[in-house]
């Protein structure tokens, strides 16, 4: 049996904008998301809107590097 590069890949994404931080000042963390694509279909990273419930309202979120 051979092993071949499968076309679907589990992806990270990550907030770009993550300066949300408590009354105390200290962060409440990078919101992050998992999702699948296809690599022949979208070589480029991808970036998606997503709700992000620190702030309560929807961001960009960008793929992580591997």
């Amino acid at each position: 049996m051979t092993k071949r590069k499968d076309a679907r890949v589990t992806i990270g994404l990550a907030c770009t904008i993550c300066t949300c931080k408590d009354a105390d000042g200290k962060s409440k963390g990078i919101s992050r998301y998992t999702t699948r694509k296809n690599r022949r279909n979208t070589p480029i990273r991808l970036e998606l809107k997503k709700f992000r419930a620190c702030c309560r309202k929807h961001t960009y979120h960008k793929e992580l590097k591997k």
